[in-house]
């Protein structure tokens, strides 16, 4: 099929074309606007403090690898069970379930930033606090770290950060337009019905000769 051709077909079907993504992006603007809770989410920063062969604090650690995978350790104790756990129970919650926790850090610094996201903008920044707390005491009892100290404290975020409905419209309505092309196409290649002379020629291999119109029913 050619894209002339295709054209041609969607310009047939231009109805369901059109009505199809329409629909489906009218349904998801529904679901997503009236159904789907705003979500926020609350940053802390945190730096990890090592220690020395010593025991002394050092901020300057000259073994950086050793240092690095430290860093490393303390962000997955972050996403631990004990560490959720903890600051749940400190913040009277039965658990983190509701809550979206994503840690990162960069590879040439021990400072980690620590997201959470929920439906509760005060809960969730409280809980992003509570688990900068609870990673400290925990960290300074299981590994080599003097302290994990907060660097920006997380505030109670003002504006919602999703869900991103129009994205979400937007996705559906392309989504609407592959099916409709889609279902165009293939209701197309399983017809198999003569609907052109061309078709008829190129079928039997000889010329149409003449053709005999469609007559209307007398009443």
């Amino acid at each position: 099929m050619t894209l002339l051709e295709l054209f041609a077909l969607l310009k047939k079907h231009l109805r369901l074309v059109i009505a199809l993504p329409v629909v489906c992006a009218l349904v998801c603007a529904v679901v997503s606007y009236g159904f789907l809770p705003n979500t926020y989410t609350a940053t802390t920063s945190m730096y990890v403090l090592a220690k020395t062969g010593d025991g002394t604090s050092n901020t300057l650690n000259s073994d950086l690898t050793a240092s690095q995978q430290l860093t490393n350790d303390v962000s997955t104790l972050l996403k631990s069970s004990r560490v959720e756990t903890q600051t749940a129970g400190a913040l009277g919650l039965k658990d983190l379930s509701d809550y979206k926790i994503d840690v990162t850090s960069s590879t040439t610094s021990r400072v980690i930033s620590l997201s959470v996201t929920g439906t509760d903008p005060a809960q969730t920044a409280e809980v992003a606090n509570g688990l900068a707390q609870q990673v400290s005491a925990i960290a300074q009892e299981v590994m080599n770290v003097d302290s994990v100290n907060v660097v920006d404290q997380a505030q109670t975020p003002e504006s919602p950060s999703g869900p991103r409905r129009p994205l979400y419209v937007a996705v559906a309505f392309l989504a609407g337009l592959f099916l409709a092309v889609a279902f165009v196409v293939v209701e197309d290649m399983v017809n198999t019905r003569v609907r052109s002379q061309e078709e008829l020629e190129e079928l039997v291999g000889l010329p149409v000769m003449g053709r005999i119109p469609a007559m209307k029913e007398a009443r």
